[in-house]
């Protein structure tokens, strides 16, 4: 079944939802939908007593350790944490209560060429089970997927094909795949990007990006034959959204599809 998966995303120490595409390096253009009062330890414990595993936390940038390590505190084990992952750092996060690592620019140059070495050394050192390859992309003018590093404004040498879905398989435990085109904005889902990761990943999925409301979850559950998870962030209520409520998540979780 189509599982809804929470998130916390961390930016500047506080939990924010944020229009991923306007991420960059000096800041200027960022659009942020919901700033939280809570600390990221709080959404940790929510998820905690709700018994919901396979979160994704990540740190957007600098200034975020403190408040991360906060949040595998309170669920040790029950969230994967992302965000500046590399081969230096990986294990002091699993340490830290990660339930595995999730890595994405550290695997590309910095003109976004793809280092295999990279990945085999982090594998190494994490074994595949408590490792999650980030294949976030952006639809290329000609079809198709780019995967995008950085905070998704450089397209790298790696299209999402079902060659690397299939040779990426056995390094990693799933894959994590935001839309960056369609992320943060709660104006519906990439259909065709579900329907294509259902349709080639050997391994588990969790999608992120524009899911807006209970239907989407349905909508999902259709398009992959319940293949693929799904999170919603900027939708949800708990991040002051008012398309979905954490509630009915959970009972999505507990009955799917109403049955």
């Amino acid at each position: 079944m189509t599982r809804f998966r929470p998130c916390i995303d961390l930016h500047h120490g506080r939990v924010k939802q944020i229009v991923g595409g306007t991420l960059s390096d000096d800041g200027g253009g960022l659009v942020t939908n919901f700033e939280s009062g809570y600390p990221a330890e709080y959404y940790a414990d929510l998820y905690r007593r709700d018994g919901l595993t396979g979160g994704h936390l990540i740190m957007l940038g600098p200034g975020n350790e403190q408040a991360a390590r906060a949040a595998l505190a309170a669920w040790p084990g029950g969230l994967q944490a992302g965000g500046g992952i590399r081969a230096d750092n990986a294990a002091a996060w699993l340490e830290a209560g990660a339930s595995h690592v999730i890595v994405t620019s550290w695997l590309f140059s910095p003109e976004g060429q793809w280092l295999p070495d990279r990945l085999e050394e982090l594998r190494d050192i994490t074994t595949p089970k408590k490792l999650v390859i980030d294949l976030s992309c952006r639809r290329d003018p000609e079809g198709g997927w780019s995967v995008c590093m950085n905070r998704w404004q450089t397209r790298t040498t790696l299209d999402l094909t079902p060659q690397v879905l299939e040779r990426l398989a056995g390094s990693c435990a799933e894959y994590l795949v935001h839309a960056a085109d369609v992320e943060g904005k709660c104006a519906g889902m990439d259909e065709a990007l579900l329907a294509f990761l259902a349709r080639h990943s050997p391994i588990p999925v969790t999608y992120a990006g524009g899911a807006r409301s209970l239907d989407d979850l349905r909508l999902a559950q259709d398009l992959t034959g319940g293949r693929v998870d799904v999170t919603i962030g900027s939708a949800l209520d708990i991040f002051g959204g008012r398309g979905v409520t954490y509630a009915e998540c959970l009972d999505w979780n507990r009955n799917p599809a109403g049955d």
